[in-house]
């Protein structure tokens, strides 16, 4: 299955974020803030349009909705990143 292109412009999204989150991160987390829009093309890439696990960056072990719905938490080896809309 490809992506289609609002998936891939999410996964684009994710791709960038594991990448400046190393240059963020505070011991095991990161706050990474995008802008409301990108913030809600991730979300759907993650939770509405049933993105296969194969499809996302390999380093995200896993992702939930934290906050009230307000943040996206990624987890990988080592780091959890909150995705925060600026």
């Amino acid at each position: 299955m490809d992506p289609n292109l609002h998936q891939q412009q999410g996964i684009n999204h994710l791709i960038k974020v594991l990448t400046y989150a190393q240059f963020v991160r505070e011991g095991a987390r990161a706050q990474v803030h995008l802008t409301t829009e990108d913030w809600h093309v991730v979300a759907d890439t993650l939770f509405q349009l049933e993105t296969p696990k194969e499809m996302l960056p390999e380093s995200i072990q896993e992702y939930r909705l934290a906050r009230e719905n307000e943040i996206i938490e990624l987890k990988t080896e080592g780091l959890t990143i909150d995705l925060e809309k600026i």
